[in-house]
């Protein structure tokens, strides 16, 4: 059965398509049959038609994508569509940041439950940001310090030594900063998270099991799909891909797997169909990353696997289901 795609996702031209997730998913969409659009969240709109759900629509553009660099993707022209009526999924593929934006794009896409399947299931990807869905599995977790005040951060500094502070709702591994032993410039660093962000920080002791790697494990409706295990780059103790880290093909440790096993029945539960979890030297577990989770290029290309097929399979089955 074809199903009409609606992707919600950032321009197709700025996209990388070597490693890109989402496009990943495009291609192997179209392979199905299914027929594809983009839109821009900007466009998502709601209007009131005297229902309890309204009336949600897109300006959407239909799109055939090919991997072909410099000419990966023809679009057709923009039109406004109801996204109840006129697509069968939604995936929400925009880039983090998490906030209030991106909630209100998620309120709206969850008015459409019962009608389009919305992949992950929004209503779940707020409930479940990454650093602080994590914090339920917290027995698997380096100790964390989820705290604004200073006097809180130097105290869990001083009995940690160095320690990592990043923005609770970062991605990608922006603004991640390693203080010292001694604490030093831990005020000077206080100061400019508390300018930048309203919400509290996180702060975690350094782990130099990082240089064991970051691993990067995907998971498909709960269950298991291929893991890349990142390193830092030189000069760097951030081992994300867009900070310059490398990766090489990975297995899961015994812990690791029980990571997996503790949440991948919770995870379907809520609807989160892709899901990719970070644990560093194979056993502290750092995020579950629902938002917009990246790496099955990566994972496909160092393990010979086909990601997108087991999230196409779930999505399809939940689409029938439904």
């Amino acid at each position: 059965m074809s199903l009409r795609v609606a992707v919600q996702m950032d321009p197709l031209e700025s996209i990388n398509i070597a490693g890109d997730s989402s496009f990943a998913l495009m291609l192997a969409a179209q392979a199905r049959g299914h027929k594809l659009w983009h839109y821009d969240v900007a466009t998502l709109a709601y209007e009131s038609d005297g229902s309890p759900r309204g009336r949600i629509t897109a300006r959407v553009a239909p799109v055939t994508v090919q991997r072909v660099e410099g000419n990966h993707f023809t679009a057709g022209e923009r039109r406004k569509v109801d996204l109840a009526k006129d697509i069968d999924v939604v995936l929400m593929r925009q880039d983090p940041p998490f906030h209030l934006g991106y909630i209100s794009a998620a309120f709206l896409l969850d008015r459409l439950k019962g009608t389009t399947l919305v992949v992950n299931e929004p209503r779940e990807v707020v409930n479940a940001p990454e650093k602080m869905f994590v914090l339920d599995y917290a027995q698997y977790m380096p100790p964390t310090l989820v705290a604004r005040h200073l006097e809180d951060l130097r105290d869990f500094q001083k009995m940690h030594g160095s320690v990592v502070v990043k923005p609770l709702h970062g991605n990608g591994g922006k603004a991640i900063f390693r203080i010292d032993e001694n604490g030093t410039n831990l005020s000077a660093l206080s100061e400019v998270f508390d300018q930048t962000w309203p919400e509290p920080h996180m702060v975690q002791p350094f782990l130099p099991e990082v240089s064991e790697g970051d691993k990067r494990i995907v998971l498909v409706d709960g269950e298991f799909a291929g893991a890349i295990n990142r390193f830092p780059g030189e000069g760097e103790f951030r081992s994300n891909l867009a900070q310059g880290g490398h990766a090489e093909a990975a297995t899961l440790t015994d812990r690791e797997e029980e990571i997996c096993a503790a949440m991948g029945p919770e995870l379907k539960r809520r609807g989160l169909v892709f899901v990719g979890i970070d644990v560093i030297g194979g056993k502290w577990l750092t995020e579950i990353n629902v938002t917009s989770p990246t790496g099955i290029v990566a994972i496909d290309k160092f393990n010979g696997t086909d990601t997108a097929r087991l999230i196409w399979d779930a999505i399809e089955r939940r689409h029938a289901d439904q």
